[in-house]
């Protein structure tokens, strides 16, 4: 029986990489955010972990759910949004194709349109790219990830990261689920794109929601967070509808989830969207 033994929030933005560009004028800027995804990767190691599942909001699909189930994760990748900040930036992961299809199957069988794709040139996207860059560097533990609908539901993304849960408990692996997403997500318009992108979120609004959500989730409040989840995704410009967020939950038991939110960084913005690295401690 598979066990489900690490469950993360995490940032997935460009910036992290650049952080660690010579010669980048964001160098050292994401230190820390960059050492909280290397903790991670060590704590998963650390509890044997064999296989990452990433709900990607970077990976967003306008037709049903998908899960990139190839045997492996092989490629060079250049960001088409943007290739400045992410360039030829080569991954080699193994994948988990029986895990990534038991997902697919437990969710068709709660009545939703999910595929489990082996299709070789379905590449990642950076979503999964960027969080394994730093959690899994040598390609030790095999990767899931799976697509965030544009046209869904909370209920539809909850059935999936139940669905998901429930994968695990049928496999022989030791998983640790990633919703790799921002909190808020409004970005800087084009003639905004200077220094303040990278220093201040675009709506102060939305950053003091995101850190009401921080409160709540130090103080294992997450009905109140649960009951806030569709308001906050529409009204703070939640990336990919925070598919990733509503799916981790899910997994995590919903309502009845208390475990300890820990956060391994200070929350920091990114061309105006909020983010930060957060361990969901599981039993």
């Amino acid at each position: 029986m598979g066990q489900f033994v690490l469950a993360a929030k995490v940032s997935h933005v460009p910036s992290l990489m650049l952080s660690e560009a010579e010669g980048s004028p964001l160098k050292s800027a994401r230190a820390d955010a960059v050492a909280a995804l290397r903790e991670l990767g060590r704590r998963a190691r650390e509890r044997n972990v064999s296989s990452f599942i990433v709900f990607d909001t970077h990976w967003l699909s306008n037709f049903g759910y998908h899960v990139n189930a190839n045997p492996r994760h092989c490629g060079t990748f250049t960001s088409h949004e943007a290739p400045q900040m992410i360039r030829d930036l080569a991954y080699d992961f193994p994948g988990d194709g029986a895990l990534g299809s038991a997902i697919a199957d437990e969710a068709v069988g709660a009545g939703l349109n999910v595929i489990a794709h082996r299709v070789e040139s379905l590449g990642l996207e950076y979503g999964t790219i960027v969080p394994m860059h730093y959690m899994n560097p040598s390609g030790w533990a095999k990767v899931v990830s799976v697509a965030s609908p544009l046209f869904t539901s909370l209920d539809e993304s909850r059935l999936l990261g139940e669905a998901t849960r429930r994968a695990i408990e049928r496999s022989n692996e030791r998983v640790a689920i990633l919703a790799s997403g921002s909190l808020s997500h409004r970005l800087w318009p084009n003639k905004k794109l200077g220094p303040e992108a990278w220093t201040s979120v675009a709506s102060e609004f939305n950053r003091q929601v995101d850190l009401r959500v921080l409160e709540l989730w130090r103080q294992r409040r997450y009905r109140e967070f649960i009951d806030m989840l569709p308001d906050y995704a529409i009204k703070c410009n939640g990336e990919g509808g925070m598919a990733d967020t509503i799916m981790l939950f899910a997994a995590l038991g919903w309502y009845d989830y208390e475990g300890a939110a820990e956060q391994l960084c200070d929350y920091f913005p990114s061309s105006g969207s909020g983010q930060v690295n957060v361990e969901f401690h599981v039993a």
